[in-house]
């Protein structure tokens, strides 16, 4: 890559994927899923989610759906609240998390040119660069355990 430290602005701006974790994983058989998540999961144990619709797709791959538990949604307790509203430490609520990707390669960058009959072609020049939002909600059994969720 040329100049490596150069501070890099995204090229075009994805908008904000908000995600429902409606499932919890279980760690001792998470490697079948992936042979990553003992390392990028190990200090997470008790709190790896997914979605229910990945679910769908490990099984029909024909994972063991042992390993997921579907968690409690707002729809099923209604009385469950967002974190940041609980005011009680101890209650379970949905907790959120957001994660901006300021910076990624997300596509070729084509250029045009014209040859010497002045036709018109174009050619690969480059990476389109991208930025993305996403907001993960999830259940925790206790607002104690989303304290960043907290309203300032």
């Amino acid at each position: 890559q040329k100049n490596p430290r150069t501070v890099r602005q995204a090229e075009e701006v994805r908008g904000l994927e908000h995600l429902s974790m409606d499932v919890a994983v279980n760690f001792s058989k998470g490697a079948q899923l992936s042979s990553h998540i003992h390392n990028v999961c190990a200090e997470a144990r008790e709190a790896i989610y997914t979605r229910e619709e990945d679910v769908k797709f490990w099984l029909e791959k024909g994972v063991d759906g042992s390993m997921f538990e579907v968690l409690p949604q707002g729809s099923d307790l209604p009385e469950l609240q967002r974190c940041r509203l609980c005011p009680d430490r101890w209650k379970p609520c949905i907790c959120s998390y957001s994660l901006s990707i300021e910076w990624y390669p997300c596509m070729l960058k084509y250029c045009k040119s014209r040859d010497a009959g002045g036709k018109v072609s174009s050619y690969k020049c480059g990476i389109r660069s991208c930025q993305k939002g996403y907001t993960f909600d999830y259940y925790v059994p206790q607002k104690q355990l989303c304290l960043w969720d907290e309203e300032t």
